[in-house]
């Protein structure tokens, strides 16, 4: 979506709360131990451990560690976090009066770029490592605002285990605006386990990588590529530039688009595509078309995220940014209200609270409740929010109030 949106009043509050995750046992139950990667921790999501939180300022030193194409990485941060600019001020209308067609929002299809020959491994380990099982990389999707110092993160990992790939060469390719042709960004290598500072609430767990752009994205959406030069494999991240106070709409996964709670455990053994509420695509799609940008927020382990882009992919939802926790067991109850309440915390911080949100649970309730999103505007999939928000059996009751929506696009 590169057509312009007019900014909204931005508003907020925002609390916490903090419990450990018992999503172990629910994996344990369904047959997935095996996938719940370093279950036996305990740990809940990543966001909540102590660190910057944010980018570099304007200004500040970082070492770097090397370089390919225009693009160089680095390998530490010093200095105090920035995150965004101040809103601007813009009006919502055409010069003539009536409402303006918004674009779509870019798929980012473009043909992959060569990364040239594998290289040999950096260590030896490695290649042990990646015979363990498939890859199981994923990117970590960003949204920033003009002034931010911007960073690409993603995590590489392998087998059932979540092994991660530790000290190999992973070269980035940048698909800028989601047109024309990829184009090199610079080489980095992935984390030992701490090696690197949190950036954007990312806690270094191993196997990451933590790539400074050398300079900010224009507004729009972004695509980069990622490829481990050991082997080929590769994976995506998504960046989103964005003004404060953009239109934006958030939507919770399990339960809320697909027709049940943990069927994600169902799926995984049988390697299966959910089933999606009826009327969901076609509800987004109406919302994007008036110019809000999607964001799926869902307590999942880190390790489904690719098969959540599969999941929005295949049934048809309009492409967005997409977080998991950074737990290998994910989140329920009091841990997903915590988790949710502080990415909401972060979009907030960057001028962005959902004018619409979706959910399905108490947790959803608590931490919609604490973004600031309008009561009316809380939507609840065959749940009785206990804070008053509006309870739906599907997305068809819905169709004809979004199609009545003005256009927030100028």
């Amino acid at each position: 979506m590169s057509g312009k949106v007019r900014a909204l009043p931005v508003s907020f509050g925002m609390d916490s709360r903090l419990h450990g995750s018992v999503l172990a046992v629910l994996l344990a139950i369904t047959g997935c131990a095996d996938e719940a990667v370093g279950a036996a921790d305990g740990s809940g999501s990543a966001e909540s451990s102590t660190g910057p939180t944010s980018g570099t300022s304007p200004g500040t030193t970082s070492a770097t560690s090397s370089t390919s194409g225009s693009g160089t990485t680095s390998a530490a941060v010093t200095g105090d976090a920035s995150t965004s600019s101040d809103p601007s001020s813009e009006s919502g209308a055409d010069e003539t009066g009536g409402p303006t067609a918004c674009e779509p929002v870019p798929t980012c299809d473009a043909p992959l770029p060569n990364a040239g020959p594998e290289l040999d491994w950096e260590r030896t380990e490695s290649s042990v490592l990646t015979a363990s099982g498939s890859e199981r990389h994923r990117g970590y999707d960003m949204f920033y605002n003009p002034d931010d110092w911007q960073w690409v993160m993603a995590k590489f990992a392998y087998g059932p285990t979540d092994w991660d790939l530790a000290g190999e060469q992973v070269d980035l390719f940048l698909l800028e605006g989601c047109e024309g042709e990829f184009e090199p960004l610079g080489s980095v290598f992935t984390t030992d386990d701490g090696e690197h500072p949190t950036i954007h609430g990312v806690v270094d767990s191993g196997g990451w990588v933590y790539f400074q752009l050398p300079e900010p994205l224009p507004l729009g959406r972004h695509r980069i590529h990622m490829v481990v030069r050991g082997d080929g494999s590769s994976t995506d991240t998504i960046i989103e530039v964005v003004d404060p106070g953009t239109p934006m709409f958030l939507s919770d996964i399990d339960g809320t688009l697909t027709t049940f709670e943990f069927e994600r455990f169902i799926d995984l053994l049988l390697d299966t595509v959910p089933d999606i509420n009826a009327g969901a695509v076609d509800a987004f799609n109406i919302l994007v078309d008036r110019g809000y940008r999607p964001m799926y927020l869902t307590a999942r382990p880190e390790f489904l995220a690719k098969r959540t882009d599969e999941f929005l992919v295949e049934r048809g939802l309009p492409p967005g940014i997409v977080r998991t926790t950074q737990s290998a067991t994910g989140a329920l109850g009091d841990a997903a209200v915590e988790y949710k309440s502080e990415q909401l915390a972060m979009l907030a911080e960057r001028g962005l609270v959902p004018a619409f949100a979706f959910g399905n649970t108490d947790s959803d309730s608590e931490a919609y409740e604490a973004s600031g999103i309008e009561l009316d505007r809380r939507f609840f999939v065959q749940f009785d929010d206990p804070l008053g928000g509006r309870r739906i059996e599907d997305y068809t009751e819905l169709l004809e109030e979004f199609e009545a929506l003005e256009s927030v696009c100028e």
